[in-house]
């Protein structure tokens, strides 16, 4: 794990630099106000403020020996230690994925076992076109959509636009409170799950149907155990391996989606301070971002085998000698 993350500092530390434009373009004053050679001076000074004046090889070893001790810097942009901004956002990050991932789990796994055990049966038909359909929908159209259809007075003024509470939400009692709260969360939980939906299900139909019809289960039949046995006691549990396999990579996976749905319903989380970094070039933050979502995919994966050998013991990720 620790040289994998080594390499994606690197790289995104890289294209970081290389790409167009920095973060002083828009921060020596407005057009017109400095003169050329006042401008140049005052970059020169926010330059060598900012360690920018450095060789880039240096200034990633000054960042990485910042980073063994958590310490991310300053943002150029807000003028706070980066720390700070990640304490503040991702919270609200975790809880709109999290929320999300419960979700889509607990709707997808009974769905897709379901749909196998009522293979080619109506219910399995309509709940395949109808998971192709919100698969094919992209979350960006339907953010949008969704605000121009139930969140104005055109149509359906349901919920609320943007935000995670309203501006009275500080003197409400908790319940009241967490009420608003969860108002404000409705429709980008729901842009966050609905494509969960459609892929977790599928493969848990697949990972079910090929079980079915696998010996083992035609011999438990035979034996007179009941359908709800031979289903979830032994049908399921040996279609579980794919279902973690998926649980390693889908929560990393939202929390990158999460940045256009932050975007597009304005929720304060990690996503939308990664977009206002790339957009503004505000290095720090680019790279506290990349390190905190490179550093929880890979844990993801370590939690994804380990759980492989806690459902299977026959899985073993010791070396033969």
């Amino acid at each position: 794990m620790i040289p994998t993350l080594l390499g994606i500092t690197v790289m995104v530390f890289a294209i970081s630099r290389i790409a167009p434009g920095d973060p002083l373009s828009q921060g020596i004053g407005p057009e017109g106000q400095l003169d050329a050679e006042r401008a140049a001076d005052v970059r020169k000074a926010q330059m060598k403020l900012h360690g920018l004046d450095k060789p880039l090889y240096v200034q990633y070893g000054i960042w990485l020996e910042r980073v063994v001790r958590f310490d991310f810097g300053d943002s150029i942009k807000h003028h706070r230690p980066v720390i700070e901004l990640i304490k503040e956002r991702l919270p609200i990050t975790l809880t709109l994925n999290l929320i999300a991932f419960v979700i889509i789990y607990v709707v997808s796994l009974p769905l897709g076992v379901l749909a196998a055990v009522r293979h080619k049966q109506f219910f399995d038909r309509a709940s395949s076109v109808a998971l192709f359909m919100l698969w094919s929908l992209p979350s960006m159209l339907v953010g949008q959509m969704l605000i121009g259809y139930f969140c104005g007075p055109t149509f359906k003024n349901w919920f609320p636009p943007a935000g995670l509470s309203s501006n009275y939400a500080d003197q409400l009692p908790f319940f009241p409170w967490l009420g608003d709260r969860l108002w404000h969360l409705v429709l980008p939980v729901f842009c966050l799950t609905y494509a969960g939906f459609a892929y977790l299900t599928k493969q848990v139909r697949a990972g079910m149907l090929d079980n079915l019809r696998a010996d083992y289960v035609r011999t438990a039949r035979a034996k007179g155990l009941s359908n709800w046995v031979v289903i979830f006691r032994h049908a399921f549990r040996n279609s579980v391996i794919p279902v973690i396999t998926i649980m390693a990579t889908l929560l990393p996976m939202m929390l990158g989606g999460s940045v256009i749905i932050e975007r597009i319903f304005s929720v304060p989380g990690m996503g939308l301070l990664a977009f206002e970094a790339v957009t503004t070039r505000d290095y720090n933050v680019v790279m506290a971002v990349a390190t905190i979502g490179g550093l929880m995919n890979l844990v993801g994966l370590l939690l994804a085998d380990i759980a492989y050998a806690i459902a299977d013991p026959r899985i073993s990720f010791e070396s033969s000698v």
